[in-house]
């Protein structure tokens, strides 16, 4: 998508771009999260799928630590160096997550940074789509 827009001079919002809060390292079960929360229903978030992606968490943690930032500013630095043309823009309720949210800005990411995110990080290995069948019911129409 983003060639496209890119060729007709639009610019790109990324949707989710801190996973539903997954990137951000916060969430190691659906255990601790609310019954009506829909990330249980999410395949990302699913049994299988859960353990697998947290191994990809694990290591942007690690990215993360040793750049002295959180695994959401790290994602966050990460789609923000896509392009001039893509803002992400996260979600949050709480003024703290804002706060860290914003200082994701200020992170910045050299070449070997981006290669070594991009290899952590490889959408192959990402287990489970983005949304479950009724999601994708309600978005396609």
């Amino acid at each position: 998508m983003a060639p496209v827009c890119r060729e007709l001079g639009i610019g790109l919002v990324p949707f989710s771009p801190l996973g539903r809060g997954f990137l951000t390292g916060r969430y190691s079960s659906v255990e601790g999260l609310a019954e009506t929360d829909m990330r249980r229903g999410q395949p990302r978030f699913a049994d299988g799928n859960l353990a697998r992606n947290l191994a990809i968490v694990a290591k942007l943690n690690e990215l993360a630590a040793a750049k002295g930032v959180t695994a959401g500013q790290l994602a966050l630095a990460w789609v923000q160096h896509r392009g001039d043309d893509v803002v992400p823009i996260p979600g949050t309720r709480r003024q703290r997550y804002l706060e860290e949210n914003l200082a994701a800005l200020t992170v910045e990411l050299s070449t070997e940074d981006l290669a070594a995110i991009e290899a952590a990080a490889p959408p192959e290995q990402v287990a489970g789509t983005r949304y479950d069948a009724t999601s994708l019911t309600f978005v396609n129409g």
